[in-house]
């Protein structure tokens, strides 16, 4: 499906509904909204089919970027996260999504973080999963360095400095198969529709992300989750994010045995906090609550 936002067009995909029934009554249920990673790399369809079990307790949405899997294609030199930002509050608008809950995977949690900061309280929720709040290059060369030996930390430093087109693609699998326990292989990079005119333009603003000044401004709750074992966003960025944000405003969760999709390398530790998160949102918030129906 498709809905026009902010001058583009940006496809999604539901799992589950918004309103249940509840005897005499309908019964809301709250909207987590998925935020994929990138640049220009993915898409929405690597959360599928495992956040399918969300549907279970709420409706579940699943968003492509703009210029990224199903999405229109504008400028690359144009993209930014900020735009992308915007797009989430504009999508939710215009689908009529109140008090989402924006759950925001790696590069997607850069957007969520921006969404968060530039439009206060809109969210009832983030879920800011495997990112940061500032893309600090030597901390991940050292992080693989450290996982991986100098070899790795250097094409590391190749890819994320600037020289992404110097790394050959053997290169590159020897540093993808250290973000986890799992990581995407062919058979999901098949469903994926990429978009590589994006990705030096991408890992140049992912170069100089830097949110962390805007990081007081986000007045929802927030789930900062990080697997472990993850070198590409590691445990000290989300202990930045958690720490930046307001007292009392984030619970941070770090999964143990966990790489970069911590919901793949340990489920049965993942979905608890999730599904906590959410019934905890779901309590404070409203949603949930019982609507009457409509009488003649």
């Amino acid at each position: 499906m498709h809905v026009d936002v902010n001058g583009t067009r940006l496809w999604f995909d539901v799992d589950g509904a918004s309103l249940v029934a509840d005897d005499d009554a309908m019964r809301g249920r709250p909207t987590l909204v998925l935020v994929h990673g990138g640049p220009g790399s993915y898409d929405h369809s690597y959360f599928k089919p495992e956040f399918a079990r969300m549907a279970e307790r709420a409706q579940v949405v699943y968003l492509d970027l703009r210029d990224h899997g199903r999405s229109a294609r504008g400028d690359p030199s144009q993209w930014t996260f900020e735009q992308c930002a915007d797009d989430v509050r504009g999508f939710c608008d215009a689908l009529g999504i109140a008090a989402p809950i924006v759950l925001g995977h790696s590069l997607g949690g850069f957007v969520a973080l921006l969404y968060g900061a530039r439009h206060p309280g809109h969210a009832a929720g983030l879920v800011l999963q495997s990112t940061c709040a500032h893309f600090d290059v030597t901390r991940v060369v050292e992080t693989f360095r450290r996982v991986g030996g100098d070899e790795v930390a250097g094409i590391v430093a190749r890819v994320y400095g600037g020289e992404r087109s110097s790394v050959s693609a053997e290169e590159w699998a020897r540093c993808w198969r250290l973000f986890g326990p799992w990581v995407i292989g062919e058979r999901e990079r098949a469903r994926i529709l990429t978009n590589p005119a994006l990705n030096p333009h991408g890992l140049a603003l992912m170069r100089a992300f830097d949110v962390r000044d805007q990081l007081g401004r986000i007045e929802s709750p927030a789930l900062v989750c990080v697997g472990a074992l993850d070198p590409i966003t590691p445990v000290e960025s989300a202990r930045e994010i958690a720490a930046g944000l307001a007292p009392g405003g984030a619970r941070l969760a770090i999964i143990e045995g966990a790489g970069h999709f911590p919901w793949k390398d340990q489920p049965a530790r993942y979905w608890p906090v999730l599904d906590d998160f959410l019934e905890r949102v779901q309590r404070t918030s409203g949603a949930g609550s019982r609507v009457a129906s409509a009488r003649p």
